[in-house]
């Protein structure tokens, strides 16, 4: 299956009182993740939005390894692990200088403007297979 990764750096409204990145930021740096996987495989979420075709989080996890702080450069590495009839699975790793700091997964359904479930259309599931 499709891998990507990219770099970003920790911003300083990132972090909370504590000095430390706030743990909801790992979901918002997932789902640049998969915006930044699209691209790389050649077409854009807003693409499928113009086709009717919405893909909502329904499932989500991340465990903490260690902390990040403002201006960490960090590592995102985003795969995919399933494509199924209707959903996509995708894993997620954050590194920093190499060090596992957090790992998680995100679940999506295919739904139309209605929010019924869709199949996979076969151009996504080409660009992942």
């Amino acid at each position: 299956m499709r891998t990507h990764e990219f770099q970003l750096r920790v911003r300083y409204e990132e972090t909370d009182q504590m000095g430390v990145a706030y743990y909801g930021k790992y979901l918002t740096w997932f789902e640049v993740a998969r915006t930044e996987l699209m691209r790389a495989c050649g077409t854009a979420y807003t693409e499928l939005e113009k086709k009717g075709i919405y893909l909502p989080v329904v499932e989500a996890n991340c465990r903490y390894e260690a902390p990040l702080t403002y201006d960490d450069l960090i590592t995102i590495q985003i795969k995919v692990r399933a494509v199924k009839n209707a959903s996509i699975i995708f894993d997620y790793e954050i590194r920093k200088d190499l060090r596992l700091i957090a790992a998680g997964m995100t679940a999506h359904a295919f739904i139309n403007k209605e929010r019924k479930p869709v199949r996979v259309p076969d151009e996504i599931r080409k660009l992942f297979d």
